[in-house]
């Protein structure tokens, strides 16, 4: 025991030393440096010598892209007045079109569409590399939008005014240019701005905490202030909801963290607090009332609970005389999963185990009256778009080896007809679904679902990939994959999804057991299910390989550095790697409620422990990984990949990096680039688990 201590003490010290020691690879976190990019196209090279030779590569590509190209995919609705929008993108549409067609026309086999935007003539017209970042459009009428652009799928974007009866861009119209921005309408003429300004107006999280009135006409420097925070925030956000019955509610969001927010209401006398919890998601307006989820205990409330209130009720910091309607209180094995609001009822996409179904509510005299949709058993659901002009909504409906189904639905007659299928993409007839547990460090008992071949035997020796994200509250539910399926499935492997704390399955307290120094919790989570999956005899760690992204990206750089013996495959996306500097990094400072703060010693100290890029031992034989980013990465950056690979070079550790050049916060800024990366993906895993 005395030789244990020593050797731990040993270790802590090591740590300790290595994370003062300055940065050899601080000159890597020049993301589009002449140096730092260099080094990227030459490891680049080495990568794509490796993986795209595999005779296997150029199969699992081609597969890879007739998925991502497919015409028979679903396009997904978007409600915009009484018609259908779609944004789509295949082969010939590279970078997309936005189109739009009838509700009953959509709801055919073929549907007749009008080309709105095409993205690719704009991109070459403008010689530029948009990325379709999405629309905001105005109602009650819905002839005006904002369109929202970005360069090679950055965070940043543009902004412009678009006529959709003229489906053009407005002459003389709203034009924002370039920035990590929020806008949205007040009213026809008007819009609220948060936007960089300049020195003075950016947070250290890298987003705009000023509000402005902007006016047709004017310049953006004679837009008019309307609100101001501050540069420790996370951020500022201006958002004008708006119901059926003509109600409007202007809102400021100040972002204190990641998850406790302060909310205003703009008024004729000016900027008003709202009392509300500080942890909460507005979900919409019905009838004048603010429909929202309290993440915390609040007035009573039970945190994960659905409210909804008199605005005015929550003018006034003391518990008003009308203290407003519970509409659903989540079970200690639910959570709600998605919301939305039509012009009569709230729909609500609750979980029971991970475990899917639809529930349409309706203000009663007694209380919300509760009408259940038809969705499958042992599925995933998601509320895709909502009406405000009736109560029509698009859900969508599947699980591991059952291909998504789209509804159209009627919420308040409680009906609902399949109007879209997609076709099968591998064949899943071979294959079974479970659900099991593992028991965590602390006895906390964590599901996790295993997709696997019917019959499979229990000698250890299955090619298994798990994969989990664990933080935000974000729930990772059952989801119908054709790369998963076609790239493998169809090949015998197994694919394993861990619902581990950190994310939001069973609601708030499920997320907050892992937040901050409690983060521990969350990697012993996955782990437990790995010795699991080991115990089961499903696999063993030969055949064992784990992947996860961004979140879930610092989550395999913890289980690579602490567990390197229970894997023969690390496949480390989009990651956060350096903790102790990933808040200097892109916009990392705005997770701080989530991971904690180096300014913080108890913090700084439980980042240092877990840090991946500062846990690297020259000693330990690790196995090889994949890392891979991405150039236009402005949230969580390209940095800490590259340095993570860096570091691996210089204890002579084996290793795999790509970085996608274009593609922002994800695998590629177009439908060729995604496939390539997921090509590169399964290569990978295929060499690693399978040979």
């Amino acid at each position: 025991m005395r030789r244990i201590l020593i050797a731990l003490a040993a270790l802590s010290l090591s740590v300790t030393a290595h994370a003062q020691t300055p940065d050899p690879y601080i000159w890597l976190e020049d993301a589009n440096g002449a140096k730092a990019m260099d080094w990227v196209h030459a490891e680049n090279a080495k990568t794509t010598g490796v993986l795209e030779k595999d005779p296997r590569f150029a199969g699992l590509y081609a597969d890879a892209l007739a998925i991502a190209q497919a015409k028979d995919r679903i396009p997904a609705p978007e409600l915009i007045g009484d018609e259908v929008y779609n944004f789509w993108r295949d082969q010939t549409h590279v970078r997309g079109v936005w189109r739009k067609t009838s509700k009953a026309d959509y709801a055919s086999a073929d549907p007749h569409w009008t080309t709105v935007l095409d993205l690719d003539a704009l991109s070459t017209a403008e010689k530029a590399n948009w990325v379709w970042e999405g629309d905001n459009c105005l109602s009650p009428d819905y002839r005006r939008c904002l369109i929202l652009l970005s360069d090679g799928g950055e965070d940043a974007q543009t902004v412009r005014e678009f006529d959709l009866t003229a489906m053009a861009f407005v002459p003389g119209g709203f034009v924002l240019p370039h920035s990590k921005q929020t806008v949205d309408w007040l009213d026809k003429d008007t819009l609220l701005v948060a936007r960089d300004r300049g020195p003075g107006t950016m947070t250290e999280s890298s987003y705009p905490f000023v509000v402005k009135s902007l006016k047709r006409g004017q310049s953006l420097d004679q837009a008019v202030e309307i609100f101001r925070g501050t540069a420790k925030d996370v951020s500022v956000n201006p958002t004008v909801l708006r119901d059926a019955d003509g109600h409007k509610l202007a809102l400021i969001q100040r972002g204190l963290d990641f998850f406790n927010s302060k909310y205003f209401v703009v008024t004729e006398g000016g900027v008003k607090p709202l009392s509300l919890p500080a942890k909460v998601n507005i979900q919409g307006l019905l009838h004048g009332e603010l429909i929202f989820t309290s993440e915390e205990a609040w007035r009573g409330y039970k945190g994960g609970d659905l409210l909804a209130f008199a605005p005015e009720a929550l003018l006034s910091a003391s518990p008003p005389a009308s203290p407003g309607a519970l509409i659903f209180e989540p079970g200690p094995r639910q959570s709600l999963d998605g919301v939305a609001v039509t012009r009569n009822r709230v729909e609500a996409a609750i979980y029971d185990n991970v475990r899917g179904s639809l529930v349409a509510f309706a203000p009663a005299p007694a209380g919300w009256s509760a009408a259940k949709l038809p969705v499958a058993p042992n599925a995933s659901v998601t509320i895709g778009t909502a009406s405000d002009r009736d109560d029509t909504l698009y859900y969508s409906v599947q699980s591991f080896l059952d291909p998504t189904k789209l509804y159209q639905a009627d919420a308040a007659a409680g009906a609902a007809k399949q109007v879209k299928s997609l076709p099968p993409k591998f064949d899943a007839s071979k294959d079974d679904v479970e659900q099991f547990e593992a028991t965590s460090s602390d006895g906390t008992k964590v599901p996790y679902f295993v997709v696997h071949p019917k019959g499979m035997a229990l000698n250890g020796q299955n090619p298994t990939i798990l994969n989990a994200y664990g933080g935000f509250q974000i729930s990772e539910t059952p989801v119908y994959s054709g790369n998963i399926g076609k790239l493998w499935l169809e090949r015998g492997g197994v694919f394993v999804l861990a619902n581990i704390r950190g994310g939001g399955e069973f609601g708030p307290a499920w997320h907050e057991a892992g937040l901050k120094t409690h983060r521990q919790l969350i990697y012993d989570d996955f782990a437990s299910v790995a010795r699991d999956l080991i115990a089961r005899g499903i696999t063993s760690p030969r055949r064992l390989g784990i992947m996860g992204g961004s979140n879930g990206g610092l989550l395999m750089g913890v289980e690579f550095t602490q567990h390197p013996e229970l894997w023969h495959a690390v496949d480390i996306q989009v990651p956060l790697l350096d903790m102790l500097r990933y808040e200097q990094i892109a916009a990392g400072a705005s997770w701080v409620g989530e991971y904690g703060s180096v300014s913080v010693p108890e913090e700084r100290a439980f980042l240092a422990k877990i840090s991946p890029y500062n846990n690297l031992h020259a000693e330990v034989t690790y196995p090889e990984p994949l890392i891979w980013t991405t150039t236009k990465d402005d949230r969580v950056g390209p940095q800490h990949a590259r340095k993570f690979a860096a570091r691996l070079a210089e204890m002579g550790k084996p290793y795999l990096f790509y970085e996608v050049i274009e593609g922002g916060h994800g695998s590629g800024a177009n439908l060729n680039e995604k496939a390539h990366t997921n090509a590169l993906e399964f290569t990978y895993f295929i060499r690693k688990l399978m040979d």
